[in-house]
């Protein structure tokens, strides 16, 4: 039998699985990524662009090579306004990224302006993430922007501080965690505010035969809290699991003549443990989420009764 037409308006795995999706989002994080030029990424486009158009192999290209190709291409390109996305926002940039500011947070605790200085910049560094990563194609303007970004450094920080305070007289153990919690309670902070206008406005939903129906608030709202959901689990091993190793480590001598040894110790940790989280937390869930239509905004649910009566769900882009 020949083999199936290859579709690159899909996923090149099965997508209704958890293995399909890590496979999916391994591609998709790669580091590798962030290293190709605006030049290699405008060819991906090209290429993609007229594969689709064509069904046609481009010369010198095969199946696994096209595909290679498909994923520099969506790693680079957002999904719903095709515009490039600024490097440091794409999800091909987390491990790296995060390698550093988290090994960071962890590592400088005990101060207050340590403290302020790295979750400050972890939430400026989330804020341009979630940004980019947004659903749908309504832009928003700089003035919901700035709003979003100040209260979400703001809950971070204050978090990050009262938390810290209250740790002081407890094991170490329990202010290396600090951070930790402070990042998981300014994920539920930074996220929405920054995809604030999804909430106001709506995100784009679609039929099954793909027509867009419309845009809807209850859509956001939940591919909004999944993203919330996978953000957090994301930053458990990093966050947990090195402060829980150093501790132990710390504990029985290893740094004693080396003290400043701690610090690759923890950044080889945390870049470890993001490298292969990133993927695996963003698998959690299927990007091109669905909602059920009784769930959505009255407008909506109207338009798909009278236009596709049968239908039971709709599928949107919940945003990474």
């Amino acid at each position: 039998m020949a083999p199936p037409p290859i579709d690159l308006n899909q996923p090149r795995w099965d997508q209704s699985t958890y293995m399909g999706r890590a496979k999916h989002f391994l591609q998709m994080t790669n580091p590798a990524n962030i290293l190709a030029s605006d030049t290699e990424l405008d060819e991906a486009k090209k290429i993609v662009t007229e594969f689709k158009k064509t069904r046609k192999m481009p010369p010198g290209y095969d199946e696994e090579k096209l595909w290679k190709t498909k994923y520099l291409y969506d790693s680079a390109f957002h999904p719903d306004t095709g515009e490039k996305m600024f490097v440091l926002g794409r999800m091909s940039a987390q491990a790296p990224m995060n390698t550093i500011i988290t090994g960071c947070m962890i590592t400088f605790y005990k101060t207050k302006p340590a403290i302020v200085f790295w979750q400050w910049l972890n939430q400026t560094f989330n804020a341009v993430v979630n940004y980019t990563n947004r659903s749908g194609d309504a832009p928003i303007t700089t003035k919901q922007l700035l709003a979003s970004y100040c209260a979400a450094c703001g809950g971070a920080l204050g978090t990050a501080l009262y938390l810290n305070n209250k740790v002081k007289n407890m094991k170490p153990i329990y202010a290396r965690l600090v951070p930790f919690a402070a990042v998981c309670g300014a994920n539920f902070i930074n996220i929405p505010m920054m995809r604030s206008n999804e909430l106001m406005n709506g995100t784009p939903v679609f039929a099954p035969d793909g027509a867009r129906v419309g845009e809807s608030k209850s859509a956001a709202a939940y591919g909004i809290g999944l993203v919330c959901i996978s953000r957090v689990i994301m930053a458990v091993p990093g966050m947990t699991i090195t402060p829980v190793l150093t501790n132990y480590a710390t504990r029985r001598g290893m740094f004693c003549h080396y003290p400043l040894a701690v610090i690759p110790f923890q950044l080889f940790l945390v870049g470890l443990c993001v490298t292969f989280a990133t993927p695996l937390a963003c698998a959690l869930f299927d990007q091109k989420s669905t909602i059920p239509v009784e769930k959505l905004d009255p407008q909506i649910k109207e338009v798909m009764k009278k236009k596709y009566p049968k239908t039971t769900e709709v599928y949107f882009n919940k945003g990474l």
